[in-house]
């Protein structure tokens, strides 16, 4: 079950920018920016 958050509507903006110069939809979009995130937590000294 994914979280009720609220976004900013700065990051928002930033997610839709970013899904536009990538070609992809805003579902694709968040979902790699969150599993970009969480491979950078997980493993932090890794480039």
């Amino acid at each position: 079950m994914r979280p009720n958050i609220d976004i900013s509507h700065t990051l928002g903006g930033r997610i839709k920018d970013y899904a536009e110069a990538n070609g992809l939809d805003l579902s694709e979009a968040y979902t790699e920016v969150l599993e970009a995130g969480l491979e950078a937590v997980e493993h932090p000294d890794e480039p």
